[in-house]
C-alpha cells in the first residue's frame, strides 16, 4: 500500500486531503509544520511513496523543507499551496518538488495528479536500465536518473529529469506544451503553465546559455542537435 505524508499546517485541509486519499485506499500520515515533517521522514524516507506540502508553515517553510530531503527522498513531491503566484511555483520547483497545485483546489484533480505521479514511479521500479542517451556535452542515465553537463552531474528534481529525458529522446522534433504534460504529466488534469515552469529550472541547470532547449513560440520547445 502507497503511504502519503501530508505536511500542512491547516488541520482542515489536511484532513481534507488525507480523507481523499484514504477514500482511494491509500494509507497517510499528517505532519502540521516542518520539523516534525522533518522528524518523521529522517526516520520513514524509504516507507513514503509520496509527500504533499504546504509552503507557509511554522518552524520550517515548505521549501526549505523540500530542499533538505530532496537528496534523502527520491519519492515524488507536490507543492500544495494557497499561494498561487507563478514566483512560487518557481521557488517550488527549483527546490526540488515535482508538482504544484495552487489552493483551492478541485479533489478529483488533485487526486488524478497523486496517482498519475505514484504510477510513473511503479512504472520506473519495473523498467529495465536503459540506455544512455547523449546530446551534445549533456548526458543522462535513465537507469539511474543522473544527468551530466560536461562531465560533472547535475542535480535535477523527478519531474526534471523526466522532462529533460523526453526531449532529449525527441532531439531535433518539435514537441507541443499539451504533448510534454501529456506525457510527462502521465494526465490531462492540471496546469500546462507547469511545462514553462520546469523547462526554466532545466535551463538554469543546465542550459544557461540557450543552446539546447528551443522555445518554438505559440507550439512548444525542441531539443536541439548538438553534435
Amino acid at each position: 500500500m502507497s503511504k502519503i505524508l501530508i505536511v500542512d499546517d491547516d488541520a482542515s485541509i489536511a484532513n481534507l486531503i488525507s480523507d481523499a486519499l484514504e477514500d482511494e485506499g491509500f494509507e497517510t500520515v499528517v505532519k502540521t509544520d516542518g520539523k516534525s515533517a522533518y522528524e518523521y521522514i529522517a526516520q520513514n524516507a524509504e516507507r513514503i511513496s509520496l509527500i504533499t506540502l504546504d509552503i507557509m508553515m511554522p518552524e520550517i517553510s515548505g521549501i526549505d523543507l523540500c530542499k533538505i530531503i530532496r537528496d534523502t527522498v527520491s519519492c515524488p513531491i507536490i507543492f500544495v499551496s494557497a499561494k498561487g503566484k507563478t514566483v512560487d511555483a518557481v521557488l517550488g520547483f527549483e527546490s526540488g518538488a515535482d508538482d504544484y497545485i495552487s489552493k483551492p483546489f478541485v479533489v478529483e484533480e488533485f487526486l488524478a495528479r497523486v496517482k498519475a505521479h505514484l504510477r510513473r514511479e511503479l512504472r520506473g521500479s519495473k523498467e529495465i536500465a536503459g540506455g544512455i542517451i547523449k546530446v551534445g556535452d549533456i548526458e543522462i542515465h535513465p537507469d539511474s536518473f543522473e544527468v551530466y553537463k560536461k562531465g560533472e552531474a547535475v542535480s535535477l528534481s523527478t519531474r526534471e529529469f523526466q522532462l529533460l529525458e523526453y526531449l532529449m529522446e525527441n532531439a531535433g522534433k518539435v514537441l507541443t506544451r499539451e504533448q510534454i504534460f501529456s506525457h510527462v504529466w502521465d494526465t490531462e488534469f492540471g496546469d500546462i503553465g507547469t511545462v514553462a515552469v520546469n523547462i526554466k529550472s532545466i535551463r538554469d541547470k543546465i542550459d544557461p546559455e540557450n543552446v539546447y532547449i528551443k522555445t518554438v513560440w505559440g507550439v512548444g520547445y525542441k531539443f536541439i542537435r548538438v553534435s
